[in-house]
Protein backbone atom coordinates (compact mmCIF):
# COMPACT_ATOMS: atom_id res chain seq x y z
CA UNK A 1 0.00 0.00 0.00
CA UNK A 2 1.13 3.53 -0.68
CA UNK A 3 -0.18 6.76 0.82
CA UNK A 4 2.06 9.58 -0.44
CA UNK A 5 1.15 13.16 -1.40
CA UNK A 6 3.23 15.92 -2.98
CA UNK A 7 1.60 19.35 -3.31
CA UNK A 8 2.81 22.77 -4.45
CA UNK A 9 0.65 25.77 -3.68
CA UNK A 10 0.21 29.01 -1.78
CA UNK A 11 -0.96 29.45 1.79
CA UNK A 12 -4.50 30.79 1.94
CA UNK A 13 -3.96 32.19 5.45
CA UNK A 14 -1.20 32.52 8.04
CA UNK A 15 -0.25 29.27 9.77
CA UNK A 16 -1.72 28.53 13.21
CA UNK A 17 0.65 26.92 15.74
CA UNK A 18 -0.46 25.27 18.97
CA UNK A 19 1.09 22.92 21.48
CA UNK A 20 -0.35 19.57 22.53
CA UNK A 21 -0.84 18.89 26.26
CA UNK A 22 2.48 17.00 26.19
CA UNK A 23 4.26 20.05 24.69
CA UNK A 24 4.57 18.93 21.06
CA UNK A 25 4.27 21.75 18.48
CA UNK A 26 1.53 21.39 15.86
CA UNK A 27 0.99 23.86 13.02
CA UNK A 28 -1.97 23.88 10.64
CA UNK A 29 -2.46 25.83 7.44
CA UNK A 30 -4.45 25.60 4.23
CA UNK A 31 -2.68 25.22 0.90
CA UNK A 32 -4.37 26.57 -2.25
CA UNK A 33 -3.41 24.31 -5.16
CA UNK A 34 -4.42 25.27 -8.71
CA UNK A 35 -6.23 22.68 -10.78
CA UNK A 36 -4.65 21.75 -14.11
CA UNK A 37 -7.75 22.68 -16.13
CA UNK A 38 -10.09 25.65 -16.50
CA UNK A 39 -13.82 25.85 -15.83
CA UNK A 40 -16.51 26.77 -18.40
CA UNK A 41 -15.64 30.48 -17.99
CA UNK A 42 -11.96 29.85 -18.79
CA UNK A 43 -10.90 30.52 -15.19
CA UNK A 44 -8.64 28.32 -13.13
CA UNK A 45 -10.04 26.95 -9.91
CA UNK A 46 -8.12 25.89 -6.82
CA UNK A 47 -8.48 23.23 -4.17
CA UNK A 48 -7.93 24.31 -0.56
CA UNK A 49 -6.19 21.49 1.25
CA UNK A 50 -5.69 21.44 5.03
CA UNK A 51 -2.14 20.57 6.13
CA UNK A 52 -0.91 19.50 9.59
CA UNK A 53 2.78 19.68 10.57
CA UNK A 54 4.33 18.42 13.83
CA UNK A 55 7.38 19.09 16.05
CA UNK A 56 10.34 21.25 14.91
CA UNK A 57 9.07 21.47 11.34
CA UNK A 58 5.83 22.88 12.76
CA UNK A 59 7.77 25.61 14.57
CA UNK A 60 9.71 26.47 11.39
CA UNK A 61 6.52 26.66 9.32
CA UNK A 62 4.86 28.94 11.88
CA UNK A 63 7.89 31.22 11.92
CA UNK A 64 8.69 31.49 8.21
CA UNK A 65 5.48 30.85 6.26
CA UNK A 66 2.84 33.53 5.72
CA UNK A 67 -0.33 33.94 3.71
CA UNK A 68 0.40 33.88 -0.04
CA UNK A 69 3.81 32.19 0.22
CA UNK A 70 4.60 29.38 -2.20
CA UNK A 71 5.64 26.08 -0.66
CA UNK A 72 5.87 22.37 -1.41
CA UNK A 73 4.43 19.80 0.98
CA UNK A 74 5.23 16.09 1.11
CA UNK A 75 3.28 13.78 3.36
CA UNK A 76 0.33 11.43 3.65
CA UNK A 77 -3.45 11.77 3.58
CA UNK A 78 -5.17 11.19 6.90
CA UNK A 79 -8.91 10.85 7.52
CA UNK A 80 -10.11 11.27 11.10
CA UNK A 81 -13.48 11.80 12.68
CA UNK A 82 -15.04 13.24 15.82
CA UNK A 83 -18.52 13.84 17.19
CA UNK A 84 -19.55 17.51 17.22
CA UNK A 85 -21.72 19.27 19.84
CA UNK A 86 -24.90 18.08 18.11
CA UNK A 87 -23.78 14.45 18.31
CA UNK A 88 -23.12 14.13 14.58
CA UNK A 89 -19.97 12.45 13.32
CA UNK A 90 -17.72 14.84 11.38
CA UNK A 91 -15.03 13.51 9.04
CA UNK A 92 -11.87 15.52 8.38
CA UNK A 93 -9.45 14.80 5.52
CA UNK A 94 -6.04 16.46 5.78
CA UNK A 95 -2.42 16.05 4.72
CA UNK A 96 0.03 15.21 7.51
CA UNK A 97 3.30 16.71 6.25
CA UNK A 98 6.69 15.19 6.92
CA UNK A 99 8.55 17.62 4.66
CA UNK A 100 7.81 21.25 3.78
CA UNK A 101 9.95 23.26 1.36
CA UNK A 102 9.78 27.04 1.31
CA UNK A 103 9.85 27.96 -2.39
CA UNK A 104 10.00 31.74 -2.00
CA UNK A 105 12.23 34.00 0.01
CA UNK A 106 10.69 35.91 2.87
CA UNK A 107 9.83 39.54 2.18
CA UNK A 108 12.45 41.96 3.44
CA UNK A 109 11.48 43.66 6.66
CA UNK A 110 11.14 47.43 6.81
CA UNK A 111 14.66 48.14 8.09
CA UNK A 112 16.30 46.18 5.25
CA UNK A 113 14.01 47.41 2.49
CA UNK A 114 15.88 49.09 -0.31
CA UNK A 115 19.25 47.82 0.92
CA UNK A 116 21.27 45.87 -1.63
CA UNK A 117 22.77 42.74 -0.02
CA UNK A 118 24.76 41.79 -3.13
CA UNK A 119 28.45 42.03 -2.13
CA UNK A 120 29.44 42.36 -5.80
CA UNK A 121 26.77 44.91 -6.72
CA UNK A 122 29.31 47.73 -7.14
CA UNK A 123 31.85 45.81 -9.29
CA UNK A 124 33.32 48.07 -11.96
CA UNK A 125 32.72 51.30 -10.05
CA UNK A 126 35.80 53.28 -8.98
CA UNK A 127 36.95 52.77 -5.39
CA UNK A 128 37.57 56.02 -3.51
CA UNK A 129 40.52 55.83 -1.10
CA UNK A 130 41.66 58.87 0.87
CA UNK A 131 44.91 59.42 2.81
CA UNK A 132 43.18 58.52 6.09
CA UNK A 133 42.37 55.06 4.67
CA UNK A 134 46.05 54.15 4.14
CA UNK A 135 47.87 52.46 7.06
CA UNK A 136 51.26 54.12 6.29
Amino acid sequence: MLNRVILIGRLSRDPDMRYSPSGVACTTFTLAVDRSFTNNNGEREADFIPVVVWRKLAENCAEYLRKGRLCAVEGRIQVRHYDNNEGKRVYVTEVVADNVRFLERAQENSENRGRNDDPFGDVGKPLEIGPEDLPF
